[in-house]
């Protein structure tokens, strides 16, 4: 009789082939986190999500108190992607022209000629965003929902990939706009970053005293190139959710609409973006197929900025994280 003990394999030692390709994804995102983390100091979370976004071809909105990095890991990130850049620094007398392009009367040609605004690139810093007023801001619906841009009645494509990477202070109130709700949904992920801890301070004050007279963005390489961006954002598409996880992201969505702390629930463009944002999560895990730990992860950026905590809530000192945060806890996880 054969001895079937000596053909048993555990489980941990079963391997699953991946009905996707994810080889050139893992190896490209692995690429961009070295170079991140040569200038940035921990914020391992941060850098996942900004290459969840990317993947997912979603805006990303940076929010944090002056000095944390928000804008110099905009620009090592733009560096590390090789397609066109931009950076635009909003200021209270900016001119929704002075973004998207104007008119202009050419006399040899007798007939006005479109001059392109710094939005026509790949890949665009917003530095500041709350700091211009309403009409600047709105000039950024179109482009930031549909990729592209009406003006004199010709519509203007954006060249794909096109992602903004928006930057804001949650602290100065003086001179600053609130976004309005309709452009905060625009956003796929709404990403804090906090304040170093000791160790990491330690560490930023020993690099910045050793680069001396070298730029922190010298050294920084080239990885991808945006039709590499574009096919990875396509694989990601195609990362498999089974239906029950499909309904897991619909009752946390719909959950918020129902939620007595909340003055504001999201809406089914919410469901898209944790949707979108879970596949992009999963294939930097090098999973072909979508978890709940993948939802989870991509709920509270997704969702913070999205709701509004009732003003009895808010003057508790409850946040719209702590809220989400006991969503998800409540809701029974799909097995």
């Amino acid at each position: 009789m054969e001895n079937t003990e000596n053909n048993f394999q555990p489980e941990e030692n079963l391997k699953f082939e991946s009905r996707l390709d994810l080889s050139s994804l893992n190896e490209g995102v692995e690429k961009i986190k070295k170079e991140l983390e040569t200038v940035i100091v921990g914020q391992h979370k941060m850098i996942d999500q900004l290459l969840v976004a990317i993947l997912s071809n979603g805006h990303i909105l940076i929010e944090g108190v002056p000095g944390v990095a928000k804008t110099i890991t905009a620009k090592i990130l733009a560096k590390t992607l090789s397609v066109d850049f931009s950076r635009i620094q909003f200021t209270p007398d900016l001119m929704p022209s002075d973004i998207l392009g104007t008119s202009v009367y050419d006399l040899k040609k007798s007939e006005f000629e479109f001059k392109k605004g710094p939005i026509f690139s790949n890949l665009i810093l917003i530095d500041e965003i709350n700091r211009a007023p309403a009409k600047t801001q709105a000039a950024l619906f179109e482009v930031m929902e549909e990729r592209q841009i009406t003006i004199d009645g010709k519509t203007y494509e954006l060249e794909k990939p096109f992602i903004v990477l928006a930057t804001q202070n949650p602290i100065e109130q003086e001179g600053t706009y609130r976004l309005p709700e309709a452009q905060l949904d625009r956003f796929l992920f709404k990403i804090n970053i906090d304040y170093p801890k000791l160790d990491e301070e330690i560490l930023i004050i020993q690099r910045e005293h050793t680069l001396q007279n070298h730029g922190k963005l010298d050294h920084i390489k080239q990885i991808l190139s945006g039709t590499k961006i574009k096919e990875y954002q396509d694989i990601v598409k195609q990362i498999i959710v089974e239906p029950n996880l499909l309904e897991y992201i619909a009752k946390l969505v719909v959950n918020t609409r129902e939620n007595a702390f909340l003055y504001l629930g999201a809406s089914p463009r919410a469901s898209i973006a944790i949707l979108n944002a879970a596949k992009g999560f999963a294939a930097i895990r090098g999973r072909d197929f979508v978890t709940p730990e993948d939802i989870k992860e991509a709920a509270i950026p997704v969702l913070q900025h999205r709701v509004i905590v009732t003003p009895e809530r808010e003057m508790e000192g409850i946040t719209s994280i702590q809220i989400i945060n006991q969503i998800i806890e409540t809701i029974e996880i799909p097995r």
